[in-house]
C-alpha cells in the first residue's frame, strides 16, 4: 500500500473521512466542538503514524473508526466520571434547531458510553451492525443489545420532552 506513505494521498483520505470522524466525536462529546476537533486530530495523527499496519483486511473507514473509538476510549479513561448532566451540556444558541440539538445531546448523555457509541456508529453514521461490532470489538449480539436499550431510552426521553 505505497499510496498510504504518500502525504498527499493521506491528506485526501483525511478530507474524505474528517466529517464522519468529527461527527462521531461531536455526538460522543455531546456537542463539544473543541474537544471533538482535538479528538479527531488525535485520530488522524494516530492513523498517519500507524498507516503501515493497515493491511486492507477491513475497509479503511472501519480501520479509521476503530482508531477513533480507541482515542475516545483513552480519553474517557483519563476523565473523572461526572453525574452532573448540566456540566456536560454546552449551549449552542437559541433557535429551534439548536434546541433540538441540545435535547438530543442531553438524551445521549443519559446513555451508557457503549450505548451512545453504538447509537452514534449505527444510527448517525450509518454503519451496519457487523461494522459497529468490528469497530468496537464486541459481539454483534452485544451491539444489538446496546442499540436496543439506547433507542428505548432515547425514545422515552424525547417523548417526555415533547417530541414525537
Amino acid at each position: 500500500m505505497a499510496v498510504f506513505h504518500n502525504r498527499r494521498a493521506f491528506d485526501q483520505l483525511v478530507r474524505k473521512y474528517q466529517s464522519p470522524v468529527r461527527r462521531f466525536f461531536l455526538t460522543q462529546t455531546l456537542g463539544d466542538s473543541q474537544l471533538s476537533d482535538d479528538l479527531a486530530q488525535d485520530t488522524f495523527i494516530k492513523a498517519y503514524e500507524h498507516i503501515a499496519s493497515f493491511k486492507g483486511m477491513a475497509e479503511f473507514q472501519t480501520w479509521l473508526m476503530r482508531i477513533a473509538y480507541n482515542v475516545l476510549y483513552d480519553y474517557r479513561r483519563r476523565q473523572k466520571p461526572t453525574t452532573d448532566v448540566e456540566k456536560l451540556m454546552k449551549p449552542t444558541g437559541g433557535d429551534s434547531i439548536a434546541g433540538l440539538k441540545m435535547d438530543l445531546y442531553k438524551a445521549l448523555s443519559l446513555l451508557k458510553p457503549d450505548e451512545r457509541t453504538c447509537i452514534t456508529l449505527q444510527l448517525i453514521e450509518g454503519h451496519p451492525i457487523n461494522k459497529v461490532a468490528e469497530i468496537m470489538q464486541m459481539p454483534e449480539g452485544t451491539v444489538k443489545s446496546h442499540l436496543s436499550r439506547g433507542k428505548k431510552q432515547l425514545t422515552n426521553y424525547l417523548k417526555q420532552n415533547g417530541y414525537g
